[in-house]
């Protein structure tokens, strides 16, 4: 039996970052450490696979595009389709790391191990999570175990789904976990425990195929608040926007001075997800507003920017409202 044979995709984020002093968070310069530095902090590696590396992009995460998600899933699937790599490693920033997760899970179109990690510190911090975090996502996707679970993303010792991942600190760096469906598992030592797998469809099984896409539709999010009435999706609308996500109250209610905005953008064949503001929880056909009758999709138990995503791969596809609703449930 040949040793794993990884491959780690940089793309830079606080994992990469440094700052004017080992105990200094305020005012750090995020994505300035290269790949091989990166791979040479942490030697340890070398005891769980044969590791490459190659940068492919080099920001903090709230400068991500969609240009450069779809150049790392079509990046992804070459590597994965060699019998060369056996799976990949992705250095990523936490601040959207939810959605490239979530995307990857829909695009790669591999059973093999897709691993996305980040750090909470910079790597030159006291400390420093990174290190740590990046040895474990190793040991992940190395594990005949992770093979057809989908991408998922290794933080402080714990395996999480990319669909049911979700930030939930700013600062610490148990930042990340799954408040809905719980973990998948368990990192320990050089173990990956794995106590359960998702559902819905992903990768080999997901209904996307992004091959020599450049480009994703545009989408937006409408973020729903006491006084609003509606300006922010005229907005979009006017600009082009092709999908809107109503990220609303409670279960992603829609008042009467928003109606009519929801409405004016379904007559103009703009898609309109309902998802909700609180970031997790389910929203289901018909809750508190009617789909069916005004056009509008059920977001599920997706946030708004996981929803976002899906949205975004959906319009690849169709403009039909109850298609993209089975691309939501399924999904």
């Amino acid at each position: 039996m040949h040793r794993p044979r990884l491959h780690l995709l940089a793309t830079g984020g606080t994992i990469a970052g440094a700052s004017a002093s080992a105990t200094q968070y305020v005012g750090y310069r995020p994505a300035v450490t290269p790949v091989q530095d990166l791979l040479a902090a942490v030697p340890a590696l070398a005891e769980v696979a044969d590791i490459t590396g190659e940068q492919v992009a080099q920001v903090a995460s709230q400068d991500m595009t969609g240009e450069v998600r779809l150049a790392l899933a079509q990046r992804i699937n070459a590597l994965l389709a060699s019998d060369a790599c056996d799976g990949v490693v992705v250095t990523h920033g936490t601040n959207t790391l939810e959605e490239t997760a979530y995307f990857l899970n829909l695009t790669v179109r591999s059973p093999k191990p897709v691993v996305l990690v980040g750090a909470m510190r910079p790597a030159d911090a006291l400390s420093a999570d990174g290190p740590m975090n990046l040895f474990r996502a190793a040991v992940v996707a190395a594990s005949e175990q992770a093979t057809g679970r989908g991408v998922v993303v290794v933080m402080n010792d714990r395996i999480i789904g990319a669909r049911d991942l979700h930030k939930t600190d700013t600062m610490t760096v148990d930042a990340f976990t799954s408040p809905l469906f719980g973990l998948m598992g368990l990192v320990s030592d050089r173990r990956a425990l794995f106590y359960r797998g998702g559902l819905r469809r992903h990768t080999t099984d997901s209904a996307f195929d992004i091959s020599g896409l450049q480009s994703l539709p545009r989408v937006h999010i409408a973020y729903g608040h006491e006084g609003d009435d509606g300006t922010a999706i005229d907005a979009f609308v006017a600009a082009g926007a092709q999908g809107i996500v109503h990220a609303g109250a409670g279960t992603a209610s829609v008042s009467r001075r928003v109606q009519p905005a929801i409405l004016a953008a379904v007559a103009r064949g703009v898609v309109v997800v309902r998802a909700p503001r609180g970031a997790h929880g389910l929203v289901a056909r018909g809750m508190e507003f009617d789909d069916e009758t005004h056009g509008t999709v059920a977001g599920d138990t997706l946030s708004p920017p996981k929803a976002r995503v899906l949205l975004q791969l959906a319009l690849t596809q169709t403009r039909d409202p109850r298609a993209v609703q089975r691309l939501f449930d399924e999904h």
